[in-house]
């Protein structure tokens, strides 16, 4: 799973995808516009450009990272070798839901599907596709790049295997996965 596609280019979307590249995984970061995904890439390199005056990276840990990022306005384009998808958009029923019917016919049927929500259910997400055991939540705190905790959220069909593999993806993110 080194390959990693990202739904939505704001706040929670540039951060999972900035912790992502800095931990050396190729990430597609996906928007509907090309204005959200330059917004969304201005960040990343302003907290990037932070990092590096903290001396908590390097010059060429910066770089590093943002050559491990991508940009795209197609989800089909963007998922195409993914892994993993991790969707980040609004928090919006009906949004989500779309979203995870295309995801579920843009991507190969291994492929995990993870959403960043906090407040819709997983199953009902997971009911939209034809894989709800493959589908999970993964919802990281904000400042992505910054918070240590990640909240793993099961849906009722969400297999013990796919549950293990984002615990431990989470854990090689540097992160504290519950």
């Amino acid at each position: 799973m080194k390959n990693i596609a990202v739904i939505g280019a704001g706040t929670m979307g540039n951060g999972i995808a900035h912790t992502f590249a800095q931990f050396g995984y190729k990430v597609q970061l996906i928007d509907i516009s090309e204005a959200s995904l330059k917004r969304g890439m201005d960040t990343i390199t302003k907290n990037l450009d932070r990092m590096v005056a903290k001396e908590k990276i390097t010059e060429e840990d910066k770089q590093n990272t943002l050559d491990n990022l991508y940009t795209t306005t197609s989800i089909a384009k963007g998922v195409e070798y993914a892994g993993l998808v991790v969707e980040a958009a609004t928090e919006n029923v009906d949004l989500k839901l779309n979203i995870f019917k295309s995801l579920d016919a843009a991507t190969k049927p291994e492929v995990i599907l993870a959403s960043n929500t906090s407040s819709i259910s997983i199953t009902k997400i997971a009911a939209a596709t034809s894989r709800p055991d493959k589908v999970i939540g993964m919802h990281f705190m904000n400042p992505v790049p910054i918070m240590k905790l990640v909240e793993i959220i099961r849906g009722y069909s969400t297999s013990d295997e796919v549950t293990n593999n984002i615990m431990e993806l989470s854990k090689k993110l540097g992160k504290v996965p519950v």
